[in-house]
């Protein structure tokens, strides 16, 4: 029996195992490199003391037992049979004194939105794109095996980036179903990167990776207590990514640390001009008409545990009492925010009240706009690269009848309203568009532009900041698929329209439901956020101080009730009625 067979027959076994009893296999879990960082695990292959094969094998079996089984994270969509070859290769490599970067030998995961021309399926979360597999690697699956990662396999995601229905559910698709929050299953680990947020956080890997429009990996990092980074937009290759948007799309890490993704973020991003996408050689919207600074060869250059000394940062509060007055802000998540201020300032930084000094952030009012036009665009020329599955060759109404075709499986719980509204537009950018009361395409990307512009950009210049920082969004919201999901408030809105970076750390709980702020930038200024953030980090360390438990709900305390005990008839005493012997009438 070879080693693979023999791994895939253990696998079976375990599977079989769990279903008998999934609160062993839980408790069983194996942990032993659980919150172990890149640079650790390196020290420890470079020592000779682990091997790319042993990692590999040690997440695999981790995510047996406690992702589809055990307490029922489901965050990976899908495994790569490949995954201890290519760990194998690496080790070989290894052996031979060849590294070829940060993450040689690391296990990864990343989101089914990102085509790797492998054997695994990229789907969007979709049953209109299963089949064929891509038939090329992304430029980001590419970079990570020109840098001698292990893509251990797929992610769950909101299905299509969570762009179908107005009325979507946060991590749910139709083919990988409900993805669950580690901290509580009963918690929603936020969208559309949602099975990579809650991965990172459960140890299914090293590292993982989502891609982002507005709000997609910095919701789930803050949901899932782990570090996003959200990158500029063209700083990493969307070739290859199933789209929404090409002027607000981008790929960047998930991770437990702010220098795991660091680490990450110099692997998978395009220094120059990849040929596959434009913004690769060009600069996002917010910075139209400027050029492209030289890009770092390495991230992990900036980290800096003092990094918040001497540092001005500009706070905003905009939005965090909610969006719905009759839905405020619970209190204890305000205070959480709060003490998170007290650390930044605690740790060094200068801190400037943005909205006491008057400063509003404009509203990317054509971002709506933007988003669907751009999608029916771009998700036909994404179509193109595909073969062999349903929507192959087509257009978004493909897929839109797809869907009418196969209502049960793609919209048991909410519509494609979004899908509708993209296809009803007109197809000229400087056609008037009735359903946004007559704005145009090119009327939508100045509004956008203009709101970095004046946004971001100003309040940097104006009150001479080192960055931004806000709430990232509000904890996680017990999923619901009944109403959907439970927005109170989010700030990734401020960086997306222009296409500006984030960088998401956790910062607190709220009854044990982690929450982090976001640090925001300018263009390309990531050196900057990685170095604040790290400093918040080590300032801090939230997250090590409040890993998950799995547990099957979130807050578990004080809900027991009380405790009833069996009544026996002889035990009873009742008094003697006062009507004992009467007739009485029927109640009517």
């Amino acid at each position: 029996m070879n080693r693979i067979l023999a791994i895939f027959l253990a696998a079976l076994l375990a599977t079989i195992a769990a279903r008998a009893d999934n609160s062993n296999l839980a408790s069983s879990a194996p942990s032993h490199f659980n919150e172990a960082t890149v640079a650790e695990l390196q020290a420890k292959m470079a020592a000779g003391t682990l091997s790319s094969e042993q990692l590999t094998s040690f997440y695999l079996t981790r995510i047996l037992a406690l992702d589809q089984n055990g307490p029922g994270v489901n965050a990976v969509i899908e495994l790569n049979p490949d995954a201890l070859s290519i760990a194998k290769q690496m080790d070989a490599l290894r052996r031979r004194g060849v590294v070829l970067g940060p993450l040689h030998g690391i296990p990864v995961l990343i989101k089914d939105n990102i085509d790797t021309g492998d054997r695994q399926q990229t789907t969007a979360g979709s049953f209109a794109l299963v089949g064929r597999p891509a038939q090329n690697d992304s430029t980001v699956a590419k970079n990570l095996r020109a840098g001698g990662a292990v893509i251990l396999g797929k992610t769950n995601l909101s299905e299509w980036a969570n762009f179908r229905s107005f009325e979507s559910i946060s991590g749910w698709s139709g083919r990988g179903g409900q993805t669950n929050n580690p901290y509580g299953i009963n918690r929603n680990p936020c969208g559309s990167s949602s099975g990579s947020g809650a991965a990172a956080s459960a140890n299914f890997a090293a590292v993982t990776f989502g891609s982002e429009t507005d709000g997609s990996i910095v919701c789930p990092s803050n949901a899932n207590g782990v570090v996003g980074i959200k990158p500029t937009v063209g700083l990493t290759s969307r070739a290859g990514v199933v789209p929404i948007s090409h002027t607000q799309d981008t790929v960047g890490p998930i991770a437990r640390t702010v220098a795991d993704a660091a680490a990450a973020l110099g692997v998978i991003q395009s220094r120059t001009f990849d040929g596959r996408d434009a913004a690769t050689g060009s600069v996002p919207l917010g910075w139209k008409g400027r050029s492209r600074p030289a890009i770092p060869t390495d991230y992990t250059h900036f980290l800096n545990a003092k990094g918040l000394q001497g540092a001005r940062l500009g706070i905003t509060r905009a939005g965090l009492g909610g969006f719905d007055p009759d839905v405020p802000t619970p209190q204890v998540v305000l205070d959480a925010f709060e003490a998170a201020v007290d650390a930044l300032t605690a740790a060094g930084a200068t801190v400037v009240d943005l909205d006491a000094a008057g400063f509003t952030f404009p509203s990317a009012d054509g971002e709506s706009l933007v988003l669907d036009f751009d999608f029916r665009n771009d998700v036909m020329a994404y179509f193109a690269t595909r073969v062999g599955v349903p929507v192959a060759g087509g257009t978004l109404q493909t897929a839109i009848d797809f869907n009418n075709a196969h209502a049960d499986e793609e919209m048991p719980f909410f519509n494609q309203d979004v899908f509708d509204e993209a296809e009803s537009l007109a197809p000229g950018p400087d056609d008037p568009q009735p359903v946004f009361n007559g704005m145009t395409y090119n009327q939508a990307l100045e509004i956008d532009r203009l709101a970095g512009v004046n946004g971001i950009d100003a309040a940097l210049s104006r009150f001479n900041l080192d960055a931004v920082v806000s709430a990232t969004d509000n904890p996680a919201w017990a999923t619901d698929l009944l109403y959907g999901d439970h927005f109170i408030y989010g700030t990734s809105g401020l960086a997306a329209a222009p296409g500006y970076p984030i960088v998401q750390v956790p910062a607190g709980v709220a009854f044990g439901v982690p929450l982090g702020i976001s640090f925001f930038g300018t263009a390309f200024s990531e050196p900057t956020l990685i170095k604040l953030a790290s400093g918040f980090e080590a300032a801090t360390q939230f997250r090590a101080k409040n890993l998950p438990t799995f547990a099957p709900t979130i807050p578990s305390n004080d809900i027991q009730g009380t405790t009833l005990k069996k009544v026996h008839r002889k035990s009873v005493h009742m008094p003697p009625s006062p009507n004992a012997g009467k007739k009485m009438p029927h109640h009517t």
